[in-house]
């Protein structure tokens, strides 16, 4: 058994960790936060919201740990990924995930998730500004038109979210900035990728679970918006209510089980949250007892679909397959 528990550690590396593994910190977080306003909505315990925090916390100073030995080790494969024309858009995952914990870990100490925002905001306009002047250069592939194309524009999106109470002078106009950024960005990346999808050949298996990420800039854009004019309107309402369409049109050709699993489903869970989140703010809103149902229904999908993806993401852990070497 220890021989057999030997080649299975020669055949793995670090080498192989995926950067989009950094969803799992994103959906972990927005779980958190759902539950945490779950407790507002129907009264649930707060205490569950904190737990899945710490979970999120922890898989995020594992996942960076094991990152930054990939990027000591294998400089190069790192810098192969970030320059990819699909792969390096998964970055945005790193980024969005330091914003949402900083909204994790703001009852806890202020002080700390002040400085994760910064750092965070900074990480992602960065890497928005990277990212499209990329796609700016020209001679781009309409194969690589995928749904990550979308992610550091969203990630534009979630500084706003996460930033709605920051109490510096300049967190203002920077809030606007990035709403403004991710708006555009989003909107015409969404066409081209809806374009793709209708007139070129399907996305991969591999990349199906990524079709979630189209409801992304809905509902992250509901919340971004909601916080920071500090009401629901209703062009607010009709972000949601389109993301949640949306959702009912590709949860049906995302969950099927001819879909294989692998670390690339992690893609599901952030939008996932994000909507989550988003029907439990216009249901507290609205009062409406529909709308409640479905921001019910919404939260014990989101918690299910997580609670698989985390069982099953250990399982290829020690069984090898995540970090397996080609």
């Amino acid at each position: 058994m220890l021989m057999e528990l030997d080649r299975t550690a020669k055949k793995t590396s670090l080498a192989q960790l995926p950067i989009n593994l950094f969803g799992a910190v994103m959906g972990l977080a927005g779980l958190s936060l759902a539950w945490r306003l779950s407790s507002h909505v129907f009264g649930t315990y707060e205490m569950i919201g904190d737990a899945i925090g710490i979970v999120a916390i922890a898989v995020f100073l594992v996942l960076a740990a094991g990152y930054t030995i990939k990027t000591v080790r294998y400089r190069d494969k790192v810098i192969a990924e970030f320059n990819h024309p699909v792969i390096g858009h998964f970055f945005g995952t790193f980024t969005i995930a330091i914003l949402l914990l900083s909204s994790v870990i703001a009852p806890y100490s202020e002080g700390i998730a002040h400085a994760a925002w910064i750092v965070g905001a900074l990480l992602t306009l960065t890497l928005s500004y990277v990212a499209v002047s990329r796609l700016l250069r020209g001679r781009q592939e309409a194969a690589h038109a995928v749904p990550a194309w979308l992610i550091p524009g969203v990630a534009t999106l979630d500084i706003a979210v996460a930033g709605g109470t920051m109490p510096f002078s300049w967190a203002h106009e920077l809030n606007l900035f990035s709403i403004a950024i991710g708006s555009f960005v989003a909107l015409a990346f969404f066409t081209l990728i809806l374009y793709r999808l209708i007139h070129h050949e399907p996305l991969p298996s591999g990349l199906t679970p990524s079709l979630i990420i189209l409801i992304a800039p809905f509902e992250v854009g509901f919340l971004g918006y909601t916080t920071y004019i500090g009401r629901i309107d209703n062009f607010a309402a009709m972000l949601f209510y389109f993301g949640l369409f949306l959702f009912a049109v590709l949860g049906m050709k995302v969950f099927r089980r001819s879909v294989p699993f692998a670390a690339s489903w992690w893609a599901v869970s952030f939008p996932m949250a994000a909507l989550s989140n988003a029907a439990l703010k216009y249901a507290d809103f609205t009062g409406s007892l529909p709308l409640k149902a479905v921001a019910a229904f919404l939260l014990a999908l989101l918690s299910i679909v997580l609670t698989v993806l985390f069982v099953r993401t250990l399982i290829i852990l020690f069984n090898g397959k995540l970090l397996r070497l080609p």
